[in-house]
């Protein structure tokens, strides 16, 4: 097993290889630096600026070799199916080794990959494949915490003189009347109870926000950065376009380990709510992700990073971009837009007018499903207009400004399937937590490819980590290739129509009806001139929309429709007042 940092003579005999092989991917798909522009010209956008990126979470993907998880070498067997989606680049959630107490979130070995998944040979495969398949892969990279499996955490729980002890975070802690060992402070785990755990062998307590299994980085020791800049340079020489960070708002803590202050109440998992101040979002934070950048900059082909990143308001997503400077995250995650209950046209409205004026003109990475959130079929849907209300979400999610995260199965309409007995829960959080929290297992079973057997396509074992969702029949990849009107087909539709139009992948956004409380309308206004108009009835009765274009700097007489859903929406006249059905979703091009 290497350890992070030490870097073999093979390494450096090969780096030449994985270089030559990058070159040859981004050939074939356009990863490499562009040629030149003419002298004055703009320089082209990178290539993530509108890309459409698909999460792949391995375990539940494709299986194949019928052990009822999925792995890497059934991701390059589903290639075919996610270039004809039409998506950039595909984000795998993380398959090193790992003792899978978060399901791969506890890294044991940040430089190869875990058996249950491949091997590395399999990995170089997926990935020149993926290439000829026109398709970038972005790996995700946990820097927070590593496994207590990891080598530098055994070593560092190991003594307190190991070279190692420090590249964690650790405290004396507290003794009581009776010598118990207690916590420093009242920071929690997100998983549940004190967020300290105690190491009989160094006499102390090491600090995890998450589950004890996963102890926290000491970031401000510098030989963990190098470490960890070293494990993901491992991963740029082989090629990855970039990587999706975990939790990376959380990397440095107080160094006074305060108190956080209390909010009052308790959560699901009945600690109390605190206001994290002192373990979330720390100016240093930004140090770390300048350098990052700095570090990723080097390589060809504009590498990317994603962030994990929860913030409360728009604005406080730009200093993850580097504000004026755009030189920390390329595309933090965007979760305000998407990751909610409410289909609220105003609220949509001002999230994304918020996006178009808050961020120093940086692209938003819109965000509605994830293998953490309830499926936004579930989240948005009246139980009624489930359909319908998919298909605006999908309409908003690839044709407003922005480079579009999709989740698989989002584009079939898979649902949540909550397990509903606790011996059921294969998540932590969800054992924990019951009943107040079930855990992630909903939003993660197994992606429904067809009917050939009872688990969908998925696998040859009938025993699959977690079970497929019962309307696999009607839900699934196969039945809805042939059915026209599908919401796969309207998904590869406006994937489409955004690749084709200019006004989607460069246009400025004009919000249209801006008092309509039912209706979402904006104008996507290309440079050249070309003109789309997106309006969504985000309510269950016919509403009335008026344009007004003119007033608002919109050239046009016109509108000829390019998509519509549930039904075909006439041309008319662009100062005509248009009603829009039920949950309709219309795509007009203004002429």
């Amino acid at each position: 097993m290497h350890m992070l940092g030490e870097w073999s003579t093979v390494r450096a005999c090969t780096r030449l290889r994985q270089l030559l092989l990058f070159t040859w991917l981004g050939a074939c798909f356009g990863s490499c630096a562009a040629a030149t522009p003419p002298a004055g010209a703009a320089p082209p956008d990178p290539w993530w600026h509108d890309a459409v990126v698909y999460e792949i979470y391995p375990r539940s993907f494709q299986d194949s070799d019928g052990d009822g998880i999925g792995d890497l070498n059934g991701i390059t067997q589903r290639l075919g199916y996610l270039e004809s989606l039409g998506v950039d680049a595909i984000w795998i959630a993380p398959c090193y080794p790992s003792p899978q107490v978060d399901f791969g979130y506890d890294i044991s070995n940040y430089e190869a990959i875990d058996p249950v998944y491949g091997t590395l040979a399999d990995f170089d495969h997926l990935l020149a494949e993926a290439g000829r398949h026109h398709i970038r892969v972005i790996l995700d990279m946990v820097l927070n915490h590593t496994s207590d499996q990891h080598p530098w955490f055994i070593e560092a729980a190991s003594s307190r003189s190991s070279p190692r002890h420090d590249f964690y975070l650790w405290s004396d802690g507290r003794t009581d009347a009776a010598g118990h060992h207690l916590p420093p402070n009242n920071w929690v785990s997100l998983f549940g109870g004190s967020a300290w755990q105690y190491a009989p062998a160094v006499n102390q307590l090491y600090y995890h926000k998450f589950y004890r299994q996963q102890p926290d980085l000491n970031w401000r020791n510098p030989k963990v950065e190098q470490g960890m800049f070293a494990a993901m340079r491992f991963w740029l020489d082989r090629g990855v376009a970039g990587f999706r960070l975990d939790a990376i708002t959380a990397l440095l803590e107080d160094p006074q380990l305060r108190d956080e202050p209390l909010l009052g109440g308790t959560n699901a998992q009945g600690d109390p709510n605190l206001r994290e101040i002192y373990t979330h979002n720390l100016p240093g934070d930004h140090e770390i992700i300048r350098r990052l950048r700095a570090m990723i900059d080097t390589y060809a082909g504009d590498r990317l990073l994603i962030g994990e990143t929860y913030v409360a308001r728009t604005a406080q997503l730009d200093p993850w971009y580097g504000g004026a400077r755009h030189d920390e995250l390329q595309l933090p995650m965007d979760t305000l837009v998407g990751l909610d209950k409410r289909l609220e046209a105003g609220r949509f409205r001002r999230l994304l007018s918020e996006a178009q004026t808050e961020l120093h003109g940086s692209q938003p990475l819109l965000v509605f499903d994830n293998h953490d959130q309830v499926r936004s079929w579930d989240r948005y849907g009246d139980g009624a207009h489930n359909a319908g209300i998919a298909r605006i979400v999908a309409a908003l999610l690839l044709t407003s400004r922005n480079a579009a995260l999709l989740y698989q199965g989002e584009e079939i309409g898979q649902t949540t399937a909550t397990p509903t007995r606790v011996e059921d829960v294969r998540d932590p959080i969800g054992i924990t937590g019951w009943p107040k929290e079930k855990g992630r297992d909903g939003e993660r079973t197994p992606m429904q490819w067809d009917t050939s057997n009872a688990q969908a396509g998925f696998s040859a074992n009938p025993h699959t980590w977690l079970p497929v969702t019962a309307n696999y029949r009607a839900v699934n990849v196969q039945t809805e290739s042939a059915d026209p009107g599908s919401l796969l087909n309207w998904h590869r539709k406006l994937i489409a129509l955004r690749r084709s139009s200019a006004a989607l992948r460069d246009g400025r956004t004009v919000m249209l009806d801006r008092s309509n409380s039912h209706v979402l309308t904006y104008a996507r206004v290309a440079p050249g001139g070309e003109t789309l108009l997106v309006s969504l009835n985000m309510s269950g009765q016919p509403q009335t929309i008026s344009l007004g274009l003119a007033a608002t700097g919109v050239h046009g007489t016109r509108l000829e429709t390019l998509l519509a859903s549930p039904g075909p929406v006439a041309a008319t006249a662009a100062d005509a007042e248009v009603t829009l059905g039920p949950f309709a979703a219309w795509i007009a091009a203004v002429k």
